[in-house]
């Protein structure tokens, strides 16, 4: 996870949520230092690619590069690249493990609470194989690695209600949510990957990566538990609210979620300080937001 100049200067990991391709140049053609910190994947086809332009092969942890060589970002969605262990091997190697991932499902839709889960694997034969970004997956690959996980790995669950992303916002809810799912562990973690920019206060130190979900197997993992937990959940409440097709649209907002919610009103499930649901409720001059929670 880091770059090592010919100097021999070692530049410390910095997460991305995309790989890079070599150009060379004279460093004194470009202000950028020789060095970037990268993230490397050697098994995919952007970083074979780009070590075989430095000169150089792709190794797991410290990749050596001409000093006259500088970078060009390229998406990760161009790579091929799959999650896997890399990152946590990094921390792991540096100190006492374990390490967890931790993601969140349900920042976006009008309903629903949001939920969050950490998953640490003690034992890496027995990481399920498949895992990737919960969107990436069908509904079906993530039944099944849902069940896998379980089995093979420590998982916690937790989650914001409706009431507390009213009153909190969604991001400190979101919050809440993971520092729950961490708390929620069996086994205590030394240290947290956690999908994103946003760092949650959690009980334990933590790294955010962008675009986590795709490039950490952890935090993959983490991604299908709260997805697959959050789509059963609101598939409960489906059949206690069938109008606004919580069953396939899992509380977004959809245009028949929508068309619903102007045609039934909003439920107690309905986030009130979003501004579709806050509307309907100005509608029917009913106060939108609440007073406390219980």
């Amino acid at each position: 996870f880091s770059i090592r100049a010919n100097s021999g200067a070692l530049l410390p990991w910095a997460s991305s949520s995309a790989c890079f391709d070599f150009q060379e140049r004279r460093l004194c053609a470009d202000p950028k230092p020789c060095g970037m910190p990268l993230l490397i994947r050697s098994d995919s086809y952007c970083a074979r690619r780009a070590c075989g332009k430095a000169g150089a092969s792709p190794v797991d942890r410290v990749q050596t590069v001409p000093s006259g060589a500088v970078f060009r970002q390229l998406p990760l969605w161009q790579c091929g690249a799959m999650p896997d262990y890399r990152a946590e091997s990094l921390y792991l190697a540096q100190g006492p493990g374990p390490v967890c991932g931790v993601d969140e499902a349900g920042r976006g839709p009008l309903a629903g609470p949001v939920v969050a889960a950490a998953v640490i694997f003690l034992d890496r034969q027995r990481i399920p194989r498949g895992l990737d970004d919960s969107k990436k997956l069908s509904a079906l690959a993530r039944e099944q690695l849902h069940a896998q996980i379980l089995q093979n790995a420590v998982v916690g669950i937790g989650e914001a209600s409706v009431d507390e992303i009213d009153l909190l916002n969604i991001r400190r809810a979101t919050h809440l949510a993971m520092a729950r799912a961490v708390a929620a562990l069996s086994v205590t973690p030394a240290y947290a990957l956690v999908d994103g920019n946003d760092a949650p206060p959690l009980l334990c130190p933590c790294q955010t990566i962008i675009g986590g979900d795709g490039l950490s197997l952890s935090i993959a993992a983490a991604s299908i538990i709260a997805k697959v937990t959050r789509d059963h959940l609101m598939l409960r409440l489906h059949q206690d609210h069938p109008g606004y097709g919580w069953d396939s649209n899992m509380g977004y907002s959809t245009r028949t979620h929508l068309v619903a919610l102007n045609r039934l009103g909003p439920t107690p499930h309905h986030r009130r300080s979003f501004a579709p649901v806050r509307l309907a409720y100005q509608m029917l001059g009913s106060h939108p937001m609440p007073d406390s929670i219980d």
